[in-house]
């Protein structure tokens, strides 16, 4: 896939807890929580933003388009994990 960092990687990999190819909103949802957000509607809105399919679950595909439209927010997070 174009444009994709090892450090998108490395955060997505983090992100995906259970190692299945996709960060569902439970795992979105205890990645917001170590952010500092244990917001319901947060973690809602951040999901409905980045899964662009529809299917509750954010691939690869959609975190790589989410990283290259947000790459300051992205940078902030890899200091962080």
């Amino acid at each position: 896939m174009e444009g994709v960092t090892p450090e998108m990687e490395r955060i997505f990999k983090r992100f995906d807890t259970n190692g299945d190819g996709k960060v569902s909103l439970a795992e979105l949802s205890e990645v917001l929580r170590t952010l500092g957000s244990t917001n319901a509607d947060d973690v809602s809105h951040v999901m409905a933003e980045i899964d662009t399919d529809g299917d509750d679950n954010i691939d690869f595909k959609e975190f790589i388009a989410f990283c290259h439209a947000n790459p300051g927010l992205v940078k902030d997070i890899a200091k962080l994990f």
